[in-house]
């Protein structure tokens, strides 16, 4: 494999031969930071953990982390030295939950969001999925408000609709990061059940000291909506789970190039907004 980026960095816990490894994998996560896999794909993790014999979990972090925010005992790291440590973090996250593979791209966000610079971004995916065939495909959510995370989620469709149809994922999921996606309706959301392998699920958003310390508490608020999740998922019945994550399907935009995104995701808000009236007019 050959990425753009010098900088690439290519982790394999067990020390395999990239490749191998990657090869491996069934169930793959690109995420835009060091910490989105884990926040997106904690089931899948947890199902590779549980079936060595048959799955395997590959991660994939796209920018180097350079603009993290800091404070306390981070405030003066430089981008340089914030890198590194996230690098790192991610490197540690990937050997506690085994993965098969990690690899950090380290491009700067803005290869991300638009010009020249994402032909690069979209070269190194279709390299990753030249080597890899996935069965789940773990990506941001179309809805989701961080600007980074919607234009990976461009690149990563134009990566994904590069392949082979017989090379295509069987399902592709847009997972809540940065806007939660509690207000889809029932029928609508895949439900991702975190409950398995509680204490790794911990330990890999405490992983990620330099955010945690440096003042963002995502091990905190990602376990409570989580936990908010399961509880408010039905009125009706008991929680059958303790934790959930919300997805998007988002295999049909995969499986046809000609579905428009933005299309595609606004039929989900239409359908909140006739629910939503709908239940108005019959309350009234």
């Amino acid at each position: 494999m050959k990425f753009s980026n010098p900088q690439t960095d290519i982790f394999v816990p067990d020390a395999s031969p990239p490749e191998a490894a990657l090869a491996r994998v069934t169930h793959l996560a690109i995420g835009a930071h060091a910490d989105d896999l884990e926040i997106m794909a904690h089931s899948g993790i947890a199902h590779c953990l549980d079936h060595p014999d048959r799955a395997a979990f590959g991660g994939v972090v796209i920018t180097n982390g350079a603009g993290s925010a800091r404070t306390g005992p981070y405030a003066d790291r430089t981008d340089e030295e914030m890198q590194a440590i996230r690098r790192h973090e991610q490197r540690e996250a990937a050997r506690l939950g085994r993965y098969a593979v990690q690899i950090q791209l380290a491009h700067p966000s803005s290869a991300v969001k638009s010009g020249e610079a994402a032909t690069g971004v979209v070269a190194d995916l279709a390299a990753i999925l030249a080597v890899a065939a996935p069965q789940v495909v773990y990506l941001h959510n179309p809805a989701d408000k961080h600007d980074t995370h919607v234009g990976l989620l461009h690149r990563c469709l134009t990566a994904l609709r590069g392949l082979a149809p017989e090379r295509r994922p069987t399902t592709v999921l847009g997972v809540e990061v940065w806007r939660g996606l509690d207000w889809m309706l029932a029928d609508d959301k895949v439900a991702l059940n975190d409950s398995a392998h509680a204490g790794l699920r911990q330990d890999l958003l405490a992983v990620f000291d330099s955010q945690i310390t440096g003042g963002k508490r995502y091990d905190t608020a990602v376990e409570g909506r989580r936990a908010a999740n399961a509880t408010f998922h039905d009125a009706h019945r008991i929680d059958e789970v303790d934790h959930l994550t919300w997805a998007m399907d988002l295999t049909p935009l995969v499986a046809d190039s000609s579905i428009d995104l933005a299309d595609y995701t606004l039929a989900y808000l239409d359908r909140l907004k006739a629910d939503v009236a709908d239940r108005l007019e019959r309350m009234r």
